[in-house]
């Protein structure tokens, strides 16, 4: 887990893909943090990503940096707690000015299930799950 985390904060941008209905739907994300030993993400809950979430929880992550890029499949569990909401905000103060703890619209989710793949060019991919 620690290893994806660092990759994704190297990467700076990631994309998550959700599927929205038949399609699919890919957007950049930034935002990454641990928090009592689970890998989260951040959204505002009143986009469109978030609904898509809610109803498949499934998502694929994709982030490249230097020649590695790494894919991670899991579930995304939303979690609630203004602690966790606290603890990415204050990882990304940027985002002050669109959400703050238990506004009604941030959002985190911790991965659950997560299987991430770094992949090199004429290497053999190396499996990590947390």
């Amino acid at each position: 887990m620690q290893e994806t985390y660092d990759f994704l904060k190297k990467a700076e941008t990631y994309y998550l893909a959700t599927m929205d209905g038949d399609q699919p739907r890919v957007r950049p994300f930034g935002t990454v943090n641990i928090f009592k030993g689970k890998l989260y993400i951040h959204t505002g809950k009143k986009k469109d990503v978030a609904k898509q979430i809610e109803t498949n929880p499934k998502v694929e992550i994709t982030a490249f940096c230097g020649d590695t890029w790494i894919r991670v499949s899991c579930e995304l569990v939303e979690y609630d707690r203004a602690e966790a909401q606290e603890s990415i905000l204050a990882q990304y103060p940027s985002l002050s000015g669109m959400y703050t703890v238990n506004d009604g619209n941030t959002v985190v989710y911790f991965m659950k299930d997560a299987t991430a793949t770094f992949c090199t060019f004429g290497c053999e991919p190396r499996i990590v799950k947390f």
